[in-house]
This record gives C-alpha cells, sequence and structure tokens, in this order.
C-alpha cells in the first residue's frame, strides 16, 4: 500500500472515499439531532410522563442493542460501504414516522427503527473510515466524528428554530428525509471498493514472482497475521487479553455514551421542566454540547498526537463530570447551558479514541472489533434514559441526571485500555 502517496492526498479514489466517509457522517449526525428539539412537543401532544418518555426513548438503543450483532457478519459479508449506504437511506426513512407517532407505541417503534438503522450505520461508516485511516497512514477519525458533531449541531439548531417559529413537524422532517436521501445517494459510489475481508486479504497475500506458476508460501507468521485481521476468522483463536480489552472499551464506549446521549435525550426537558426555560432556549444544551463537541473533535487528532490518547480521554472525561455538574447545580437556564457546553468538550474524543482502539483489537478485525464493541456500548444507550425516567418521576429530573457526573468519573478510570500498546499500532496514536 502506498501510504506516503496517500498521505500526501495524491490517491485521488482514498481522497474520494474520505470525502465520501464525511458526508455518511454528516447525514447520520444531522438525522435524530432534528428531532431532538420536538421531544418536549413531542412528549405534551401524547401526554406522556417522564418514564414513558425515557422508555420510549430506550427502544432506540433497544433496536440497536437486538440488531446491532449483525452488523459485523454484514460488512465482512458485503463491506462497509455498501452497510453504510443501505441503512442511511432506511433511517432517513423512518424520521418521518417518529415526527407522526400517534401514541406512545408508535413512537417507541419509530425510535426502535431508528436505532437499528443507526446501529449498523454507525459502525460501517466508522469500520470505512478507519479504511481509509489506513491508506492514509495518519489519524483522520476523529475529524469524522468532528463532522458528526457539526451536522448535530445544524440539525439541532434546525429544529429549534421549526419548533420556534410553529413549523409543522411533518413538514420538518419531509424536507429532511429527502436532504439525507439525496446526500447519501450522491456518495455511494466514491466508497472504497469490495469489502473489509478481501482487503485484508489481499494484503496479507505475498506477490507472486514473475515467471512462477505455483504460489508463494506465506511467511512464517502469516498465518497468524491473517487470523488476527481477516475478517471472517477473527473468532478462532482471539486472545484472552483481546477480550478483556474489547469488554473494558465497550464499558467506556459505555459511559461516553451515556454523557453524550444526556443531552439529547434530556437537555431540552431538563431546561423546561426543572428550570422553566422558554421554548427557543430548550434546545440549546444540546446544541451546546455538540458545539463544544465539535471544537473539541475538531482538535482531537493533534491533541493526541501530542498527549496521547490515554491523557485527552481521562482530562476529557473528568471535564465532561464536572460540566454536568455545573449543569445541575445552577438555577439558571444560562448556567445549565454552559455546563452542557463543558460536558460536550470534555467527552469529544472519547467515542472516536474507543472506537478507533475497537478496531485495532487483535483477533477482531475486519469490521467485527467496531461492530461488537458498539453493540456492547448500546447497553449504556438502553439502560441510561429509563432509569433516568424512573428517577426523576421518584424525585426529580435533577437527581435522575446526577448518574451522568458519575459516568464522567467511571470513564475517566477506563480510558487505560486506550493506550497503544494494548492493541496493535492504531494508527496517529502517541504514546500514552
Amino acid at each position: 500500500m502506498a501510504v506516503e502517496e496517500t498521505a500526501h492526498g495524491a490517491d485521488t479514489p482514498v481522497r474520494r472515499a474520505r470525502l465520501a466517509v464525511a458526508v455518511l457522517f454528516l447525514a447520520n449526525g444531522f438525522a435524530f439531532a432534528n428531532i431532538v428539539p420536538w421531544l418536549p412537543v413531542i412528549k405534551s401532544q401524547l401526554e406522556l410522563s417522564n418514564t414513558q418518555l425515557g422508555t420510549a426513548i430506550g427502544a432506540m438503543p433497544l433496536g440497536a442493542l437486538l440488531t446491532g450483532m449483525l452488523a459485523g457478519p454484514l460488512i465482512a459479508r458485503f463491506g462497509s460501504g455498501r452497510v453504510a449506504v443501505g441503512s442511511g437511506l432506511v433511517l432517513a426513512a423512518v424520521l418521518p414516522l417518529v415526527a407522526t407517532a400517534p401514541a406512545w407505541w408508535a413512537l417507541a417503534l419509530g425510535l426502535f427503527c431508528v436505532g437499528w438503522m443507526d446501529a449498523w450505520m454507525d459502525s460501517a461508516m466508522n469500520a470505512h473510515g478507519l479504511r481509509v485511516q489506513r491508506r492514509y497512514g495518519r489519524s483522520i477519525i476523529n475529524t469524522f466524528h468532528g463532522l458528526w458533531s457539526v451536522a448535530a449541531v445544524a440539525g439541532g439548531a434546525a429544529g429549534s428554530a421549526m419548533a420556534g417559529w410553529g413549523v409543522p413537524i411533518t413538514v420538518h422532517m419531509a424536507a429532511v428525509t429527502a436532504a439525507l436521501i439525496a446526500a447519501v445517494l450522491a456518495i455511494t459510489r466514491l466508497l472504497l471498493p469490495g469489502s473489509e475481508a478481501e482487503e485484508q486479504a489481499a494484503s496479507a497475500e505475498p506477490a507472486q514472482p514473475v515467471g512462477t506458476s505455483q504460489p508463494t508460501a506465506p511467511p512464517a507468521g502469516a498465518a497468524d497475521a491473517a487470523g488476527r485481521t481477516g475478517g471472517r476468522r477473527a473468532w478462532p483463536g482471539v486472545p484472552r487479553r483481546s477480550i478483556g480489552l474489547l469488554l473494558v472499551v465497550s464499558v467506556l464506549l459505555m459511559m461516553a455514551g451515556a454523557i453524550e446521549d444526556s443531552a439529547a435525550s434530556w437537555g431540552a426537558v431538563y431546561m423546561r421542566d426543572e428550570l422553566a426555560a422558554p421554548l427557543f432556549l430548550v434546545g440549546l444544551p444540546f446544541v451546546a454540547c455538540q458545539a463544544m463537541m465539535t471544537v473539541g473533535r475538531l482538535t482531537g487528532d493533534r491533541i493526541t498526537d501530542r498527549f496521547g490518547a490515554v491523557a485527552v480521554a481521562r482530562t476529557g472525561a473528568l471535564l465532561s463530570a464536572a460540566g454536568m455538574a455545573l449543569a445541575l447545580a445552577t438555577s439558571a437556564p444560562l448556567g445549565a447551558i454552559v455546563g452542557f457546553g463543558l460536558m460536550g468538550l470534555g467527552v469529544a474524543t472519547l467515542f472516536p479514541l474507543s472506537l478507533a482502539a475497537a478496531g485495532e483489537i487483535p483477533g477482531l478485525g475486519g469490521g467485527h472489533g467496531v461492530a461488537l464493541a458498539a453493540w456492547l456500548a448500546r447497553l449504556g444507550f438502553l439502560g441510561v434514559p429509563p432509569l433516568i425516567g424512573v428517577v426523576a418521576d421518584a424525585v426529580s429530573l435533577t437527581a435522575g441526571l446526577w448518574m451522568i457526573p458519575v459516568a464522567g468519573l467511571v470513564a475517566a478510570v477506563l480510558t487505560v485500555g486506550l493506550r497503544p500498546q494494548c492493541r496493535a499500532g492504531a494508527g496517529g496514536a502517541a504514546p500514552a
């Protein structure tokens, strides 16, 4: 592989693939973010309690959890590009179902489908992004996630504006769906061809000497390397250390997901119910969180190269805990918005660095590491929103949200799983 050539941007197909992956991240971030500011309106229209809303939101990670394990085999069979495109199209088509839900069960069903498609798209676009990163020979994964945050901010701002201006939610979601489908279809041909398994098998094969009719025997250790990185032979012989590292990284992703999700699921409701904020302000905690997360992710690659993945992620986890504590300790909407923003800045690099680590775990190549870690992380998305809702109904939403600073502290401890020596050479990672 011509790493130097691609690193300097001379390989046009790779640069096009990078653009295509960027569009996939933008589409994924923009999609559900448009729904978030409408959650208080949907809650009022359907006359839902906090527990009912939290349970409906929990259907989204439930859908991801029940179907996410299929992402790995699908990626190995069809390639991450095709899976990302297909799931992205269906995700866009499902959004109007959420907006027009006539009852709690329909809202939960719509969010279940959103979680299902998001799980497949998330695993596939990250796996494809790691393929592109390997060809570049340097870290670019944080930038992809930064673009996701840009799109999430834009989606949250668009949703807040539409809700504030009185635009019907059905009209808003129809426009969003049309834009997303057009964007995803436009980049289909720009993605890298083939599947991860085919690419890794080709890279493991030795060159055939000119004038020979028999294949050259692989060098010593090649079979072991293929077992570590090949898509379909990943599970047999997976080292116990790799399984342990997968669990650590998965729980870290779980904590990071719970922190990020708090702004999307509860930021608007917290502003309205606990702080009595006006409607045009209720979506701003999510916007502030995503805006600061964008700053953190767009600068994350350089900062990680300088200070190391562990130091950056640990500092960020502590900052996210402090930011959420500030949001909960204040009685002013402005203070809550600032706190959610600090939380977003702190959590910025946790997800991309953890997914990159999962993609380089020995024995779990071909997209399996990313898919499995993302699947296990969905447990956090599944359990946290309903739990916060239960505590909110029993005590207060403020009390329920204090679980988020605790998640930040747990994440700070688990960042040890990002040490480069624990995995097989993650591109762009610096020593801790």
